[in-house]
């Protein structure tokens, strides 16, 4: 059976000595720090699952724009196969979509390489303000 440290119990602040005021401190330090990673932790939880879902949504919506623009493209080469070759028609529809592949990679590239990792931005917080909070009180 585990216990966990308890802080021993409260009397007035000229009883204690220095020995208990630092066992004290160790204490609600640890404790704080855990509390910081646990909120740190279900933060991210939050963001991953809300990112899972977006995922899974713009998975089926792009496989189905994918069809679709399938059907489209081949529409296109039998228009332009009326007025030409249907080797011709299918070389110019074919380089307009390598032309407009590429500079959509190159979009997306450009945005994933600027864009920053999902970071606990709030339980960051919490920590730096606790952290200045102890290293203020402790410098005075």
């Amino acid at each position: 059976m585990t216990r966990t440290a308890q802080p021993p119990t409260r009397q007035s602040g000229d009883d204690r000595s220095v020995g208990e005021l630092v066992d004290v401190a160790t204490i609600q330090v640890s404790r704080l720090v855990r509390d910081e990673m646990r909120l740190a932790r279900l933060e991210m939880q939050e963001k991953t699952s809300a990112a899972a879902k977006g995922a899974g949504l713009a998975g089926a919506g792009g496989l189905l724009m994918f069809y679709g623009g399938a059907a489209v493209i081949a529409a296109v080469v039998l228009a332009l196969a009326l007025a030409l070759p249907g080797w011709a028609a299918s070389l110019i529809v074919g380089a307009v979509l390598l032309a407009g592949g590429a500079a959509l990679t190159w979009l997306g590239k450009r945005n994933i390489t600027a864009s920053a990792p999902p970071v606990p931005t709030d339980a960051l917080a919490g920590a730096r303000a606790d952290i200045e909070t102890v290293t203020h009180r402790r410098s005075r």
